[in-house]
């Protein structure tokens, strides 16, 4: 993950990493309207059920929820509106090009505060299959209990 000392991390997509194996990350900047900057910043966001697709050589974030200001009144947007992400062209006709093969997908892994500016950790992303998630949950199961060991100790 691309971030920093100076990065707050504001939203964690937990289930992408469950689901998918992340073979590539990328940060991208998220274009925004003020009052949604600020709800952001005061940590109402969420982008579990959100996915990633590209359209006309552009990124769009599709599902990122994002409440509205309290203070925004007629300034608030949809919080479930279609936002633009921005990317270097030559990543985003890289990524286009790996998305067509067969299983692949782009999924956010994180939105966090780098420098003031809202950004958006997004993963090149295979499926799991049902015996992957297994062995996932297995490694998760083994983990706790060695640590559950460690604190008795």
């Amino acid at each position: 993950m691309a971030q920093t000392k100076a990065s707050k991390l504001v939203a964690n997509n937990k289930k992408a990493y469950f689901d998918y194996f992340i073979e590539d990350t990328y940060e991208a900047g998220i274009e925004l309207v003020g009052t949604e900057v600020k709800s952001i910043r005061m940590g109402k966001c969420s982008i579990k059920e959100s996915f990633i697709q590209v359209e006309n050589n552009e990124m769009y974030i599709y599902g990122m929820h994002v409440s509205p200001y309290e203070k925004g009144n007629i300034f608030n947007k949809d919080p479930l509106r279609t936002r633009k992400l921005l990317l270097h062209k030559n990543e985003i006709m890289k990524l286009k090009g790996q998305t067509a093969e067969k299983g692949y997908t782009i999924v956010p892994l994180t939105v966090y505060l780098k420098e003031g500016l809202v950004k958006v950790s997004i993963g090149l992303a295979k499926g799991k299959k049902l015996y992957d998630k297994r062995e996932s949950i297995a490694k998760k199961d083994e983990k706790r209990n060695l640590e559950r060991e460690y604190k008795i100790r």
